[in-house]
């Protein structure tokens, strides 16, 4: 379950993404021209998606993906593309609406079903697969593990996520955004540490039937983010409940990466990543 500090940052970034960084977050996660900055946030970005997508079926059809924090929905997108029936949620009206607006055609049996909410909501039903890109950023290592948990528990095969390094450039970055004024600033990221992020997960019983898989850094810029993917050991068949039946659980969302005014903003929520300084032209994170 979320708690009270889960709450209250959902809350800053459906604010943020849904009022703050709306025209920021159209521009970057579109073909429209942008910054060198904003550029290599939007390339890093990109190259993010790939990882995460190479690391899913090259044919889905049949499976259920969660796209935790959808922002835009370009991910969401490519599974459809090769057969999943995507669930795509964000904090954000506003972002899901663009997602909605710029949906292509996709040939096939792929679908998605764009919703507004928490991507922990217990009624969104089991998953195949689900992938949280830069939508755990904004939370301390213990809720992202929490989080972890609940998602683990309805997914037959692997979580895919994402979170920001702490590096010495990201937490100078984060230090140095602590210094403009509050409405210049985009909701903090929590940079963790891969060895501290991997015992807390190896200690939560809920995570006790997945395996670190891999993980792998995409560093562009001013986007710096890690990825990685666990995923459920092999186990005994058994009856599965129908996909869209819901299981018990809880909630969360998403954001991106810190730094100091010249530098960058957020997108995707979800709940995107990465603590951007001036992406929307007031300051940011992306996602």
């Amino acid at each position: 379950m979320a708690g009270a500090s889960y709450d209250t940052r959902r809350g800053e970034l459906t604010t943020y993404f849904d009022r703050t960084a709306v025209e920021a977050w159209s521009r970057l996660t579109s073909d429209a021209p942008v910054s060198r900055i904003r550029a290599t946030v939007r390339a890093g970005r990109d190259a993010m998606r790939g990882t995460l997508l190479s690391w899913l079926p090259a044919d889905m059809t049949g499976l259920r993906l969660l796209d935790a924090g959808c922002g835009t929905g370009a991910l969401s997108v490519e599974a459809a593309r090769r057969g999943a029936e995507v669930v795509a949620i964000d904090v954000s009206p506003t972002l899901v609406g663009l997602a909605q607006e710029r949906l292509p055609a996709i040939p096939g049996p792929g679908r998605i079903d764009f919703r507004v909410g928490d991507m922990l909501d217990p009624g969104l039903g089991r998953f195949d697969h689900v992938v949280a890109m830069d939508s755990l950023i904004h939370y301390r290592a213990a809720d992202i593990v929490r989080a972890l948990a609940v998602l683990g528990a309805r997914t037959d095969g692997s979580v895919l996520f994402t979170v920001a390094p702490r590096t010495a450039l990201l937490t100078v970055m984060h230090a140095a955004g602590q210094f403009f004024p509050r409405g210049d600033r985009s909701p903090a990221i929590v940079p963790v540490t891969e060895g501290g992020l991997r015992r807390r997960i190896a200690a939560e019983p809920a995570l006790d039937g997945f395996t670190w898989a891999q993980s792998h850094r995409i560093n562009s810029g001013f986007y710096l983010s890690n990825a990685i993917a666990m995923t459920r050991a092999a186990r005994a068949s058994q009856p599965r409940p129908h996909p869209e039946v819901p299981e018990c659980s809880g909630g969360l969302e998403g954001g991106l990466q810190p730094a100091a005014r010249s530098l960058e903003g957020s997108f995707e929520a979800a709940a995107p990543h990465l603590r951007m300084r001036g992406i929307d032209g007031t300051g940011g994170t992306a996602a």
